[in-house]
């Protein structure tokens, strides 16, 4: 799974290293690809195993279900295959513009899938996090959490 919280920098190509404890749970996998996609202020990247698992369910949406096809043009239609080359990604252009990225980012361990954010969007919402935690985790505990 991905685990845990690191600094690093996008280089002037838009060159994202990868912590080794993620690339291990991809060699695990037996891939090295990452499927990103935009999500809220930050992008998501999953395994293609995973992301699989996303298409799969999201091809049985209805058709004309509004909130489907808006999860399919803004979720589905934002993600790209990311090859692991060097232990680096490149995050493409319009998912940089899209996640507000800049030089300084965060990588967030979400079991599943990482998150990537720029680093001063990444304060906001872990110092929001860290203030809603006491009660959301209240409402955790009635999913056996």
């Amino acid at each position: 799974m991905f685990r845990g919280r690191s600094k690093h920098n996008l280089d002037a190509k838009g060159r994202l290293a990868i912590p080794a404890r993620f690339r291990e749970f991809l060699e695990e996998k037996g891939d090295d690809r990452l499927m990103v996609t935009n999500f809220d202020k930050c992008l998501w990247a999953y395994t293609w195993e995973d992301w699989r698992v996303i298409e799969e369910k999201a091809v049985n949406l209805p058709e004309f279900n509004r909130p489907a096809f808006t999860y399919l043009r803004y979720f589905i239609s934002g993600a790209v295959e990311c090859q692991v080359k060097q232990g680096r990604i490149t995050i493409p252009p319009d998912l940089k513009t899209i996640a507000a990225l800049k030089k300084e980012v965060i990588l967030v361990g979400a079991l599943k899938k990482f998150e990537v954010w720029d680093k001063n969007l990444w304060e906001e919402e872990f110092n929001r996090a860290k203030i809603n935690f006491p009660e959301d985790s209240q409402s955790l505990a009635e999913l056996g959490i």
